[in-house]
């Protein structure tokens, strides 16, 4: 059942059996915290700077003649 919505769900219901009904809002706020570089908000010309870079990069193929 590895793989499957099913098993999703029952996965769910042993985590919160396990360790409790907030289990997922526990490990969603650790993850939250953990975060320390404040994104591209921080540094607005590194994000000109990369968004500079991602525009540059074609994402189509070469034609060949």
């Amino acid at each position: 059942m590895a793989g499957t919505k099913a098993g999703g769900k029952a996965a769910a219901n042993t985590n919160k059996t396990k360790y409790g009904a907030d289990f997922y809002a526990k490990i969603g706020a650790q993850g939250g915290k953990k975060g320390r570089t404040g994104g591209f908000f921080a540094n607005r010309d590194l994000a000109r700077v990369a968004g500079a870079k991602g525009g540059r990069i074609s994402r189509r193929t070469k034609k060949t003649v």
